[in-house]
């Protein structure tokens, strides 16, 4: 009886798991598309906020890179980690090196990678910690 309810168990668990990663699925690519062109875009001359301090930019970083990552797990939970992370790490270069190529007013920033590579770690760590709390 016990044997059946555990089996029971992990095929629900499996198909929640399932329907979150078909719903990160088709969000994955929409966020990952408006991410690029917020990269990308031309630079413009911020207006001075009330919100606003010195290394907004590195904080943004570090959030949309978060997303990305937790996304990118919610999407595809199988993936290993050294591939999440090459792909993730590899996205940053590129976005950085065609700023500074693309002579729209942005440049290439070290610091900026820096926190893209944080931001996409923590967001793997928060998927994994989700995960383990409320699936096993």
């Amino acid at each position: 009886m016990q044997i059946s309810q555990n089996c029971f168990l992990q095929k629900n668990i499996r198909q929640s798991l399932d329907k979150i990663s078909n719903i990160f699925i088709k969000i994955l690519p929409i966020y990952w598309a408006f991410l690029t062109y917020m990269l990308l875009r031309p630079g413009v001359e911020n207006h001075e906020y009330p919100f606003m301090f010195n290394g907004i930019d590195k904080v943004l970083h570090f959030g949309i890179f978060g997303m990305l990552g937790f996304s990118f797990m919610a999407a595809f939970p199988r993936t290993k980690f050294i591939y999440f992370f090459q792909i993730i790490l590899i996205y940053a270069f590129l976005t950085e090196i065609l700023q500074d190529e693309m002579h729209l007013g942005r440049s290439m920033e070290t610091l900026d990678i820096v926190a893209d590579t944080i931001g996409c770690l923590i967001g793997y760590y928060i998927y994994k910690v989700l995960i383990k709390r409320y699936f096993n």
